[in-house]
């Protein structure tokens, strides 16, 4: 057993009943303490090798998309960013081998494409998806995202558009981001409980929209105006879900590039979907 030096890193050497484990650990000091402790658990009888799990990223991606399906309201945001970024950034990499320095890459290479909170959001994901991966015991150690700094970065100030910018958004998009948006002016609903809406949550006798999956998990009940009634009536029916995707023919996971267009097109610099809600507490009033 000893410790050694290679480059700037120290790391332990423990022979133990015929097996061999070298390890990297850090300074000299944590390296000799390390080293300390494991002759300790050996006297004990209570020293095992730690078997390296063979977990290649994108294997263990689909795992955690079936758990966050159960326990995570925002799951198709996770199922957005690892299809997009972090898959094919780490999709062949062992969990076990990802660290700090894989990270600061990822980092680098999504900030010529990406602003620093969208960044940080994709880090939080790939962190959370660390922690249920020791959670199912497909990974040992410690979580390299903890070892990261988040990007620093101007937060967003939010924005009441004008009745003149209300229009021009509206008349900019089309079909179902259309009616998306009517419906988030003149009800302040979420994104999320927007594409979630089902025709079986819409009361057309009784002018009422049932709220079921809400950020606060209390059913809210929401009255109709005549402009929701008359957009959601003018509707074609494809499936359960109000909002469908052309493509797949299942509910919508997300909109917001064709929303990025149609603000574009209205010339409404850094205005989000979410702003809606702000715009339709901001009047209380019918907007069309």
């Amino acid at each position: 057993m000893r410790v050694y030096q290679r480059g700037q890193s120290w790391y332990i050497d423990v022979i133990h009943d015929g097996r061999r484990i070298r390890k990297k650990i850090g300074s000299k000091k944590d390296a000799e303490n390390a080293l300390a402790a494991v002759k300790a658990d050996i006297l004990r009888g209570e020293f095992r090798f730690t078997k390296d799990k063979k977990v290649l990223f994108k294997d263990f991606a689909k795992e955690y998309l079936e758990y966050a399906k159960v326990n995570k309201r925002s799951w198709d945001r996770d199922d957005a960013v690892l299809r997009n970024n972090l898959t094919p950034f780490f999709g062949n990499m062992l969990l076990s081998k990802i660290g700090p320095r894989h990270i600061e890459e990822y980092k680098k290479l999504r900030l010529d494409k990406a602003k620093p909170g969208t960044v940080n959001r994709e880090l939080t994901c790939l962190k959370y998806m660390f922690t249920v991966a020791e959670k199912f015991g497909r990974f040992e150690g410690k979580n390299p995202v903890k070892q990261v700094r988040f990007l620093q970065y101007r937060q967003y100030v939010m924005r009441v558009l004008s009745r003149e910018e209300i229009k021009r958004l509206i008349d900019a998009s089309s079909g179902d981001l259309r009616a998306m948006i009517i419906l988030a002016l003149n009800t302040g609903m979420r994104k999320g409980e927007i594409l979630n809406l089902k025709w079986s949550d819409v009361d057309f006798a009784g002018d009422y929209i049932y709220v079921k999956e809400t950020k606060s998990n209390v059913m809210r009940k929401i009255p109709m105006n005549s402009v929701v009634r008359t957009v959601l009536k003018g509707l074609e029916r494809k499936s359960d879900f109000i909002f469908v995707s052309s493509k797949t023919g299942k509910r919508f996971t997300g909109f917001l590039r064709s929303f990025y267009h149609a603000r574009k097109k209205a010339g409404l610099p850094e205005f989000r979907f979410h702003d809606l809600r702000h715009c339709a507490g901001t009047y209380m009033v019918h907007i069309f």
